[in-house]
This record gives structure tokens, C-alpha cells and sequence, in this order.
């Protein structure tokens, strides 16, 4: 299938069936962008402390000192406990003797005891999260980390079987399949009566969710010709899930209920379902499972649409050898077959493991900074719109490998900065944290067209499946990263920051891909390393 986009150079390169599939599949992505971050507002945890119940007569004086004062471990200030309390029965017989805390009574004498009445939580910024519903905090704040974790590893499951079940019933109909199933089951969120239902349904919204994904990039990427293909695959898909992301601050702001904001979110993925008639398969997939005529029968309607008249034998010999019978079932042990695609897949791995682990605990440590968490998350994802116009540009005109490795590096060195800077100068940490964002969101738009562009087309979305289930590992662990800000601010980006510019340096052992076409079998691989 080597001379595939000489068969089918008629097309053109932009005609209104190239607009018509980039921009519809690009639409579809829009969703992934605010429901895979939408834990950020859903699961943050607002400013609390025990609850004293209403029916306890205490003096407003006893009432306000009822929280015992612990120092914070990151900055030693001194701040009302989220876990602990006085002893009711002591601070009552104190109030009803008349006794005044901290004059009559050394506060320092009176027991503790933990929060057994529940807490009260600060509504000024949410009026619900998760964590405010089922007490996600002190003893079970374990379980905050877990829900993002669980989320991932729902992606994990994804992107280990979407990828083969593209590669084995088509692009399009996992696309579809999963789009829908996702919009169910975040509905089905919405009324979750527990913590272990929400989680149960974030983990099928997780594995649906890279499934879709994929699909749609793996269908654009065959089906749009080379130029239009790097356009696709570096800045379309990664600026419409930006524009999701963008969106996802919005709809919170003004939802701060989290039932409220993911029923809002749920809506767009019923407004999809038209685009079935509208995006085909890709022939380059038909064309790898001998359905020749199918293939041919999309071309020869886009040519239509482009207003061209196509050849009258599109793929001949193709044809011929195809209907031979030399085809050749494909599965994920194909990626460790041979030693030259084991080498390109355990580099690529690794490379994707730790982009994750950055993009990922970047993205849900919004919350943590300083500031309104709103624009926070809204600056954010603001950073990553101009880096993905400039992957596409590093993608276009650039060495893919030199790419790689110069975002991925600088990124780590822009978090290993952060720890150079004084607790004081917070907006300046911030904007060096946002300058780190900004490099591992180029290296991700980045390394997922470079994936598509090493693979075959015969393992090619079982490849950029399986790339994205090993990076998943890093963003399953990405939310602990975070957790290591409760025992040292500047931890997480040491360790972020190096992992990082290693992976930068590992990946100039990939081979380079600028200006080659697109392996259809896995003998037109380029060699490792490049």
C-alpha cells in the first residue's frame, strides 16, 4: 500500500471533503477537553472544619474557639484545624460556668477529639463538590487522589482495547460507540448516590473517553493528505480540545453544583449523533482489510463533494493483491516483534509515560495555586492554545525528533526553576509553572502526530492505543504528585521537572519522520535509532 496517496492524489488536498472531515472529527474532541478536566471543580476541596452542631448552646465567644489553631506544615502559619476540634462537653461546661477561652481557660489544657458530628464546609466558591457531598476529607481524604486515579486507569483499560478494536472493526464505529457511551455514562454520574457509583461510572467515562479520542485521530490522520494531516493531527485536535478545556472554567463558574455542571457537560455528546452520516471510514483501514470496493466507493464520493472526476481504477494492482489473500492479522505483540519496532515502542513508552505524569499534574494543580481557581483553570487552558500553534508550526516546518526533545526539555527546566524561587514571589512561580505547562502541551500535541507518523497503517491506532494506555500509568499516578504538596511545595516539581528533561534527552534516539510518508506495513518503518 505504499503508493496509496499517489492513488488517491486526485482528491487534492483541501477540497470541502478535506474541510468537512477535519473539522467535524475535530468537533468531536470538543467534549474530552471539559469532561477530562472537569474533576478539577468537581473533586476540589473547599476550606472546611468540624461542624459544631446548631442544637449545642455555646456562647458565640466559645463557639468562634471551638477549633483549635495547628500550623501549617509548608508555610508554618497558623491555621483553624480541618480534622479536629475541642472537646464539646469540656468548651459547654465552660460556656455555662461563664468562662471566657483564653482568658479565664488555657486552651491548651482542653482535649481534642476528631470530627464526629461531620463538617462544615465554605460555600462562597462551590456550593457542592464531591468532596463537600461524602466527606472526603481528613481520615478519608485518600480517597480524592483515588477518584482521578480510578479516572485513569478507566483510561488505561481505553487505550489498551480501543486501539485493537479499531484496528480490527474500524475507526469510525468505535469513534461512535464510545462517544455515545461516554454520554451515558456521565449522565448516569450526575445521579450517583455514593462515592463508589461515582467512581464505578468515572472509570467507563475514563475508558470511553481515550477510546474516541484515538479513533478520531488515528480516522483523521489516514484520511486527510500530508499537508492537511500535520495541521490535523499537531494544532486541530489539540485546539479544539483546548477550546473544551477553555470551556470547562465557564460552565463552572456559573454551575457550582457539580451534579448541575456535568449534566451541562453531558449535553453536546447528544448533539453528535447527526455527524454519522457525515464522516466515513477510512479507506486506508478498508483497504488493509481487503474491502476494496468500500474504499473505493468513500474516494469516489469525496471526489464528488471536491467536484473532480476520479480515475475509473483507483487502487488496480493494489487490488489484485489484496484479494490474493496477503493479508495479515495484526495485534498489539506485533509492537514487540521485531527489534527495531520493540526498541521505537518501549522508547515511545516511556517518553509518554512521563508527559503524562507533567500534563496531567499540572492541569489538576490549578486548584492549589494562588488566586481564583476558575482563572486559574481558564489560564491554563489558555496556555495551551498558543502551544499548540506552535507544535504545528515545529511540526511543519521542523525536525520531529529536534521537536520532541526541545519541549520536552525546556519544560523540565522550567520546573525545576520553580523550586529556585522565593515562597514569597507566588505569581512569578505561577508564571513559570504555566512556561512548564506551556512546553509539555507542545511535546504532547507533538508526540502524538509523531506516534502516527512511525506506526504502519496495519498497527497504526493499536500503536497510538497502546502509547496512550503506557502514559496512563503516569497519569494515574499524576494526582499523588500533587499529594506530595501537603509534605513539601517544591517536591512535585523536582521530581516533574526531572523526569522530564530526561525523557527529552531519551527521545533523540527516536528515528526521524519529517518528510517521510506513512509506513503502511511494518517493514517501511523507519530504523532505531534515527
Amino acid at each position: 500500500m505504499t503508493d496509496y496517496e499517489a492513488a488517491t492524489a486526485f482528491l487534492g488536498e483541501w477540497g470541502r471533503f478535506q474541510r468537512e472531515v477535519f473539522f467535524l472529527l475535530c468537533l468531536t474532541v470538543v467534549p474530552n477537553g471539559f469532561s477530562g478536566m472537569s474533576i478539577v471543580f468537581v473533586g476540589d476541596t473547599p476550606p472546611h472544619a468540624c461542624l459544631i452542631p446548631a442544637h449545642i448552646n455555646l456562647t458565640a465567644a466559645w463557639r468562634n474557639s471551638s477549633i483549635p489553631l495547628e500550623e501549617e506544615s509548608h508555610s508554618g502559619a497558623l491555621v483553624r484545624s480541618k480534622c479536629s476540634r475541642y472537646n464539646l462537653q469540656d468548651v459547654k461546661g465552660f460556656s455555662d460556668r461563664g468562662l471566657l477561652p483564653g482568658v479565664d481557660v488555657d486552651l491548651s489544657n482542653v482535649s481534642t477529639e476528631r470530627c464526629v458530628d461531620g463538617w462544615e464546609y465554605d460555600r462562597s466558591v462551590y456550593i457542592s463538590t464531591i468532596i463537600s457531598e461524602w466527606d472526603l476529607v481528613c481520615d478519608n481524604r485518600w480517597k480524592n487522589p483515588l477518584t482521578s486515579s480510578l479516572f485513569f486507569c478507566g483510561v488505561l483499560a481505553g487505550s489498551f482495547i480501543s486501539g485493537q478494536l479499531s484496528d480490527r472493526y474500524g475507526r469510525k464505529i468505535v469513534l461512535f460507540v464510545t462517544m455515545a457511551m461516554q454520554t451515558v455514562f456521565t449522565l448516569i454520574q450526575v445521579f450517583s448516590p455514593s462515592w463508589t457509583m461515582f467512581c464505578a461510572t468515572f472509570f467507563v467515562v475514563g475508558l470511553t473517553q481515550i477510546s474516541n479520542y484515538v479513533a478520531a485521530f488515528v480516522l483523521g490522520t489516514e484520511i486527510l493528505g500530508p499537508g492537511v494531516r500535520t495541521v490535523f493531527s499537531t494544532a486541530g485536535v489539540s485546539l479544539f480540545f483546548g477550546a473544551g478545556y477553555m470551556l470547562l472554567p465557564l460552565f463552572a463558574y456559573f454551575l457550582r453544583d457539580w451534579r448541575k455542571l456535568l449534566l451541562v457537560l453531558t449535553m453536546p455528546g447528544f448533539l453528535f449523533v447527526p455527524l454519522w452520516w457525515f464522516i466515513p471510514e477510512s479507506p486506508r483501514w478498508l483497504l488493509s482489510q481487503g474491502r476494496v470496493e468500500e474504499a473505493e466507493a468513500i474516494l469516489r464520493d469525496a471526489a464528488k463533494r471536491n467536484n473532480i472526476e476520479p480515475p475509473p481504477v483507483i487502487f488496480g494492482p493494489l487490488q489484485k493483491e489484496l484479494q490474493c489473500g496477503t493479508r495479515k492479522a495484526h495485534n498489539i505483540c506485533d509492537l514487540l516483534h521485531s527489534r527495531n519496532i520493540r526498541w521505537i515502542s518501549l522508547t515511545l513508552w516511556l517518553v509518554w509515560n512521563t508527559v503524562a505524569i507533567a500534563y496531567f499534574a499540572l492541569s489538576l494543580n490549578t486548584a492549589n495555586l494562588h488566586g481564583n481557581a476558575y482563572f486559574n483553570c481558564f489560564l491554563s487552558a489558555v496556555v495551551e492554545m498558543p502551544a499548540y500553534i506552535m507544535s504545528w508550526a515545529m511540526f511543519r516546518w521542523c525536525s520531529r525528533r529536534l521537536s520532541l526533545f526541545s519541549t520536552l526539555f525546556m519544560g523540565g527546566m522550567f520546573l525545576l526553576f520553580i523550586k529556585l524561587i522565593p515562597a514569597d514571589q507566588m505569581y512569578l512561580a505561577i508564571t513559570f509553572e504555566m512556561m512548564g505547562k506551556f512546553s509539555v502541551t507542545a511535546a504532547f500535541a507533538i508526540v502524538y502526530a509523531y506516534t502516527a507518523e512511525l506506526y504502519p497503517t496495519v498497527v497504526r491506532t493499536t500503536a497510538v492505543g497502546t502509547c496512550s494506555m503506557a502514559s496512563r500509568f503516569g497519569s494515574i499516578i499524576a494526582p499523588y504528585f500533587i499529594y506530595l504538596r501537603s509534605y513539601s511545595i517544591s517536591l512535585p516539581y523536582i521530581l516533574m521537572g526531572s523526569i522530564t528533561a530526561l525523557s527529552g534527552l531519551l527521545s533523540l534516539l527516536l528515528p526521524e519522520s519529517y518528510g517521510m510518508p506513512l509506513p503502511d506495513t511494518i517493514a517501511h518503518m523507519q530504523h532505531f535509532p534515527g
